[in-house]
């Protein structure tokens, strides 16, 4: 008996052993399948970045750079991670336009929240000195410092429903000009130390936007006119999220044409939002308009009449 509770003792523990090694080498295998599927994924679309970009380069005889920040799905969790204006930002569009020719075009595709002012006015103050014609695409919207790069360009070309914004400083999570109107509506002894502290750096940082703004303005206003709008839009009149339509940037005196190339929106498509399994939107071409190949016109251009002689088009069912 002794001897067969030993053999069974034995063989379970065999078993369990076995039963242990089969579901660790389970979970190895599903772990791997997943990466191998992020990361195949992830490449394939970058690839496919790279080709239009280079493809709008040789367009555009010119040196194309992508500052695009989307909110994306790239880990196994399916974690959403997205993107400001940041010092790895500034780096990188740095030195992308310094190995450009002094005298070559550049073209900026700008889609950003904005983000850290420090990167923002590297990167305009580098686009303001460069020779060449500085093109800057908005397909969607680039607010504070995304607006602040753009104000660097020779031209800023806009989807017509595209919008621009403030430039303002934030102090932590609160306007500048809203900290400074606490010392109007109080008395110096009703005011704590710390907002007489942070009153004085957003005094500072009002005074040292505006300073840049109208430095980066006099490439192609009079210091006059750069100065006026260099307060306009960072003295926090508006909220920090105001949008600044065409017809509104126009006003403002800002170089806006709204002839955006349909590789733009191409491009992108391939930054998506999220990774979920049912998009929020959902919308199909419309057979017999626009160009060939079923698509439509491009923004801004009415598309054809349909012809009545011609037979309408079937649904896809028949």
């Amino acid at each position: 008996m002794d001897i067969q509770k030993k053999f069974a003792t034995g063989t379970l523990g065999i078993w369990f052993h076995l039963a242990q090694a089969a579901r660790f080498i389970f979970w190895l295998v599903l772990i791997g399948f997943l990466l191998l599927q992020v990361l195949d994924r992830g490449d394939t679309t970058q690839k496919k970045r790279d080709a239009l970009i280079g493809q709008f380069q040789n367009e555009r005889k010119s040196r194309v750079i992508a500052l695009i920040h989307r909110q994306e799905s790239r880990s196994i969790l399916g974690v959403p991670v997205s993107g400001n204006i940041n010092i790895e930002d500034s780096e990188a569009v740095l030195r992308a336009i310094r190995l450009t020719p002094d005298d070559h075009p550049i073209d900026l595709i700008l889609h950003t929240p904005g983000g850290l002012i420090l990167a923002a006015e590297q990167i305009s103050k580098a686009l303001v000195e460069h020779k060449g014609k500085v093109t800057v695409f908005i397909p969607h919207y680039a607010m504070s410092g995304g607006t602040l790069i753009a104000l660097a360009a020779d031209e800023i070309v806009m989807d017509r429903n595209a919008v621009l914004g403030p430039v303002d400083p934030q102090i932590g999570d609160m306007p500048a000009a809203s900290i400074l109107m606490v010392l109007k509506l109080k008395k110096p002894q009703n005011i704590s130390d710390e907002t007489i502290i942070m009153a004085d750096i957003a005094t500072k940082a009002r005074f040292q936007v505006a300073s840049f703004v109208t430095e980066i303005l006099t490439k192609r206003l009079s210091n006059e006119k750069a100065a006026e709008l260099a307060v306009a839009l960072s003295d926090g009149r508006w909220t920090h999220d105001f949008p600044f339509t065409v017809p509104f940037a126009r006003q403002l005196g800002l170089p806006i044409t709204t002839e955006m190339p349909r590789i733009v929106y191409e491009l992108m498509d391939l930054y998506p939002q999220t990774n979920a399994r049912r998009p929020s939107v959902i919308y199909v071409p419309i057979r017999g308009f626009g160009e060939s190949k079923g698509e439509l016109a491009p923004p801004g251009h009415a598309n054809p009449a349909p012809n009545p002689a011609q037979s309408p088009p079937q649904s896809p069912g028949n």
